[in-house]
């Protein structure tokens, strides 16, 4: 058995994600603490009773999405687990190098809390939109995407199953794409996010950023990991980081990591999440017939 640990990003939140599992185990209650203490927010109580609207602000739940996931990282370990590659969509890539620990929770913890609040505060000064395009292929979406820009910066940013292409950019230019996303019979759902994530609305936040990222040393991973914005496994420290710079502005290309990662013999997927999330996109990317199997760490 190949075992790939996978590890969601920003959407699959719920009120009470994790609590279970703190309520179980100490050294879990501990991550938690030591997270709040990184972040300097509570997201114990965010985690744990909400409200949703606040968990689910970008500064707020990126260190808590990565938190949990980081949870379930312990866990996995704890029963034996061990992945032979390791991906994340988005944020997760960061769970997905702590997994092969190319840096440490703390580490993961710092740079995401830094990360969160940059992103925010370029999303206040450049407000974006994001949505889901359901039912068309990528000729069509990059065709699309073309025909909108002339309402402004609009670009493919989530290739996240061969069903489902995510665009970002500017709201207007969104907007006048969901027009014609209708017309040629897609369809298109609206993200509940806060800025144009994975555009290049999101610059200022990626350069700042490249700046903290530049002071950590990255480690040989202890099994290859997918960047998002290749979807190649590699197990090169370099590349893994000079990856990591750019996927602020970069698109997540995670239907092409689903290829690869089976490509390179992975029979079973692990989610590193209280529920089913990235793993069911990872079902959508499966070739009809593969033996391969998706679990969530429960």
């Amino acid at each position: 058995m190949t075992t790939a640990f996978i590890f969601p990003g920003q959407g699959g939140q719920f009120v009470g994600q994790g609590q279970a599992w703190a309520r179980e185990d100490e050294s879990l209650k501990e991550l938690f603490q030591l997270a709040e203490t990184i972040s300097g927010l509570p997201l114990t109580r965010l985690c744990f009773k909400g409200p949703q609207e606040e968990l689910s602000k970008t500064v707020n739940l990126q260190p808590a999405i990565l938190t949990v996931s980081l949870a379930a990282l312990r866990r996995m370990k704890a029963r034996g687990l061990t992945p032979d590659f390791a991906a994340g969509h988005s944020l997760g890539e960061y769970g997905a190098l702590v997994a092969a620990e190319v840096f440490d929770e703390r580490t993961a913890l710092e740079l995401v809390t830094r990360r969160a609040a940059l992103m925010d505060q370029t999303a206040a000064k450049n407000p974006g939109a994001m949505t889901a395009v359901i039912g068309l292929p990528e000729t069509e979406v990059a065709r699309i995407c073309e025909l909108a820009r002339h309402e402004g910066p609009l670009v493919m940013a989530n290739f996240n199953t061969p069903e489902q292409i995510v665009i970002s950019g500017e709201a207007r230019a969104v907007a006048a794409a969901a027009k014609y996303i209708k017309l040629k019979n897609g369809r298109a759902i609206p993200l509940p996010v806060s800025g144009a994530f994975h555009s290049e609305l999101m610059a200022e936040a990626g350069t700042a950023f490249a700046a903290e990222l530049e002071k950590v040393a990255f480690n040989q991973p202890l099994c290859p990991v997918a960047p998002n914005s290749s979807g190649r496994p590699t197990s090169d420290p370099a590349e893994l980081k000079t990856r990591l710079v750019s996927q602020i502005t970069s698109p997540v290309h995670w239907t092409q990591t689903v290829e690869n990662l089976l490509a390179g013999g992975v029979t079973t997927f692990v989610e590193a999440w209280p529920k089913l999330y990235l793993g069911s996109l990872v079902k959508k990317c499966l070739p009809q017939g593969s033996p391969a199997t998706v679990a969530f760490q429960d």
